[in-house]
């Protein structure tokens, strides 16, 4: 039963070791589906991809994660979530090796399918490993620093992956990120304990009933209407963020590391303070400022031209904030809303959820930009920019309403802790 105070709890160590088992885990899967927005100029150019191919590319990861993830939700709380994670995460790394070795676009869509079959479903196991193992209260902190995995691929991997790039070629990234992974499945291996206190709780008595049960709940149906409605907005810009700032506002090759290395480091102070703030004040409070912030920021970005570097890089830091500011109080939040016995079907789902909009998000954006040639600039940006805008405020009403759910069962888990302690008392 999580308890009903604000103060935070803190962590075991065994629980911080989980943390940074995850952690890395998110990293390398994030990083996979990152690196590809900064090579997105790069591989346009060097297999003459216009961008609808590209969007599309992007998207055959997105799909495949999709139904891979719908397909496991039925399963997911009748199997012990270390070896399920261990299945997709082996599977994963196949398939970002299988990226390094394709030469053309039918077998780069077919390795970025192969990689979402099994990549897609890793984070939806990590979050219902972290319902598990952390309070509500500990959760705001551990989605802090769980998803700070996105920021590091900034810092870190999407840098050391353009050098790669620039030296030998787009494909080297994904061999780093394949041999990295490797090492971090070493890890699950050796240190995550078995994750088994929710086999006891299941009640259906095959796969299907499961998944149909949890998909029959209307607070859950709210929350994977918010996720979705999250994940479309935070898509629809990425996949041709590079190639934004390459060919509409002045940014080389040379500096795109730079660029993506110090808006990562802005998000590695985000993640965490925003994780604690969390675990303070209202949830949806942080969500609904940083959905303003972040509306305001996409507006005037997308209306660039061409500008000096360091104005480039002072906005993707301030866009980066929101954006990044939005998902930890989403994810806390949403966290809180499945029972024990449905977190592995509800965070499939969910996460099977955000991998299809993030796919429709990116086709879509491969539909509403246009570019004459490869090395024109693109089109319809600012378009593209106001229907982020207007998805990201859609959102922050569907959260609200996660938010008075949440708020809900905490009053009936006080009145039912305070039942509990007066019938004690009694006897």
């Amino acid at each position: 039963m999580q308890p009903a105070s604000n103060t935070p709890t803190s962590f075991t160590g065994y629980q911080k070791l989980v943390v940074f088992i995850l952690a890395f885990t998110q990293f390398s899967v994030i990083l996979d589906f990152m690196v590809m927005s900064p090579l997105g100029d790069m591989l346009m150019k060097s297999m003459r991809l216009p961008p609808s191919q590209f969007g599309l590319a992007v998207s055959g990861y997105a799909f495949s994660a999709g139904i891979s993830g719908l397909l496991t939700a039925g399963f997911a709380d009748r199997w012990d979530r270390k070896k399920l994670l261990l299945f997709f995460y082996i599977g994963f790394i196949g398939g970002t090796f299988f990226c390094s070795l394709a030469n053309s676009y039918y077998s780069l869509l077919a390795a970025r399918i192969i990689t979402g079959i099994f990549g897609g479903v890793i984070g939806a196991i990590s979050m219902a490993i972290v319902t598990d193992l952390f309070t509500l209260n500990q959760r705001g902190r551990v989605m802090g620093f769980v998803q700070m995995g996105f920021g590091a691929s900034q810092v870190l991997g999407v840098p050391i992956g353009l050098y790669l790039a620039n030296a030998w070629g787009w494909q080297s990234p994904f061999v780093m990120i394949g041999t990295m992974a490797a090492v971090t499945a070493v890890m699950i291996i050796w240190k995550l304990k078995p994750v088994t206190a929710h086999l006891q709780l299941q009640r259906d008595k095959n796969a299907l009933t499961h998944l149909w049960h949890t998909l029959a709940r209307r607070e859950y149906r709210i929350a994977f209407g918010a996720t979705a409605l999250l994940t479309v907005g935070g898509f629809l810009m990425m996949p041709f963020g590079s190639a934004f700032a390459v060919n509409n506002l002045g940014v080389t090759y040379q500096q795109l590391p730079l660029l993506f290395m110090v808006a990562g480091l802005s998000t590695l102070v985000v993640m965490p303070l925003v994780g604690k703030l969390s675990d303070r004040i209202d949830k949806f409070r942080i969500f609904a400022f940083a959905t303003i912030w972040s509306v305001t920021l996409v507006i005037l970005y997308t209306n660039l031209s061409t500008s000096h570097f360091w104005v480039v890089v002072v906005f993707n830091v301030l866009t980066m904030a929101g954006v990044m500011s939005r998902m930890v109080p989403s994810a806390a939040l949403t966290s809180a809303i499945p029972a024990m016995a449905d977190r592995g079907a509800f965070m499939s789902v969910s996460g099977s959820l955000q991998q299809i909009s993030g796919g429709i998000a990116a086709a879509v954006a491969g539909m509403i930009i246009s570019q004459k040639d490869r090395f024109s600039p693109l089109e319809h940006y600012p378009i593209l920019g106001y229907v982020c805008a207007g998805v990201l405020l859609t959102c922050m009403f569907m959260m609200y309403r996660v938010s008075v759910i949440v708020r809900k069962k905490a009053r009936l888990t006080e009145a039912l802790e305070e039942k509990k302690e007066k019938a004690e008392l009694a006897v």
